[in-house]
């Protein structure tokens, strides 16, 4: 006798028993379910192996295994905080200021330099001797080579600002880059989450400051940011102007409105992308927003130099070791500038800087434009991109 079988319900046999289960939560298993899985940390090593062993060739195994060590981190003074002994106490625990003592240490070399070469030509200087010297308003500091200690966290002063800030320290590079000089207007055209937009507001000499993102959650974090780091009453003045919109649409709407502009990108974010899964652009399904990223680094580089002055600086960077995201896209936005837009840029060269702080980071060997901090195990910051331009007309 055939068993009856209810068009809602499919009966289901097993070890004696039977299960009604309805037919609406029965689904055919896919093909696609059947597919491996892998990690989007596991993806995005692949691809770092396949592209930076051509593009890095011998340097790549090191700083591979140096992105997959643990970070060091600088800790960025805020001098807005009233907490007594900072600096004192992390110099106690072995840490030292980078940018005064690379300063020095540069000074005391340029002074040897004219003492012993005064009779030759002064085309024949090293080019650190001729550059203009760095400003130390803005400090940082981190532990010496190999120590991979870490920081405490930061507390707060009567007023709950917070006495420093944890960053790569080679993320203030880019800002010390810029060279923002007293009475200048400046730009910072993805500011979040608020590490470098924090040390831009170090130099207390800037005139204006817009900081600007174009996702709102990562506004909010910087707004969170620069209120645990700032007065209120700081905050409340006409000096920061913070907005979350398209940054590649305020080339038009501020054009030549800057003094500087620093054009910090979003990219494929390195050592992140091999270390965390969260929030990883390898995944598969941001396949086509990482394929946009050259693209969209452009758009904003061009929209930088657009707000910028005649006479202005931009400074490029990303914490990536892609050429196509580094020396492409300011070779390709260069180009654009000139022919689309009549505006020509120069480059300007940072091998003297690259000089100055070679004590402390690696840099990479014979770049095309602008300068790259290698991942080292002794000195594992990084990787960060920059390169600064100035518009001429």
């Amino acid at each position: 006798m055939a068993a009856y079988v209810c068009m809602r319900f499919c009966i289901n046999k097993s070890k004696g028993s039977i299960r009604f289960i309805q037919r609406r939560f029965r689904v055919k298993t896919k093909w696609a379910a059947t597919r491996p899985k892998f990690p989007s940390t596991e993806l995005a090593l692949h691809n770092f192996d396949t592209s930076y062993s051509i593009q890095l060739r011998d340097l790549w195994p090191s700083i591979r295994v140096a992105m997959l060590s643990e970070q060091k981190y600088g800790a960025l003074i805020n001098s807005f905080s009233s907490t007594p002994n900072v600096i004192t106490e992390l110099e106690a625990q072995g840490c030292k200021d980078f940018i005064s003592i690379d300063c020095t240490r540069n000074e005391v070399h340029q002074s040897t330099q004219d003492s012993t070469t005064s009779h030759r030509d002064s085309a024949e200087l090293d080019p650190a001797v001729i550059q203009p010297s760095i400003s130390t308003d803005i400090k940082c500091l981190v532990f010496p080579k190999g120590d991979i200690s870490r920081f405490k966290p930061a507390r707060p002063d009567s007023n709950g600002i917070l006495g420093y800030y944890l960053l790569d320290a080679a993320s203030v590079l880019p800002v010390l880059a810029l060279d923002v000089q007293p009475g200048h207007t400046v730009l910072d055209l993805c500011a979040a989450p608020g590490g470098k937009t924090l040390a831009l507001l170090q130099r207390h000499s800037v005139d204006y400051l817009w900081a600007n993102d174009v996702s709102g959650s990562r506004t909010m974090r910087l707004r969170r940011t620069l209120q645990s780091y700032l007065p209120k009453e700081f905050l409340e003045d006409n000096k920061i102007h913070i907005t979350s919109t398209d940054g590649r649409q305020l080339g038009i709407t501020e054009e030549k409105s800057f003094d500087r502009v620093l054009v910090d990108v979003p990219c494929t974010t390195d050592r992140h992308s091999a270390m965390v899964e969260e929030n990883n652009i390898f995944k598969r399904s941001r396949t086509k927003e990482r394929q946009k990223l050259p693209l969209l680094q452009t758009q904003l580089l061009l929209a930088g130099i657009q707000a910028t002055r005649q006479g202005g600086n931009v400074v490029y960077s990303t914490c990536s070791l892609s050429q196509l995201q580094n020396e492409c896209v300011v070779q390709q936005a260069i180009s654009l500038a000139q022919q689309e837009l009549g505006i020509t840029v120069h480059v300007q060269d940072l091998k003297w800087f690259a000089q100055y702080f070679s004590d402390t980071f690696h840099f990479a060997p014979q770049l095309s434009v602008g300068e790259l901090v290698l991942p080292h195990l002794c000195a594992n910051f990084g990787p960060i991109y920059m390169c600064k331009l100035q518009r001429m007309n």
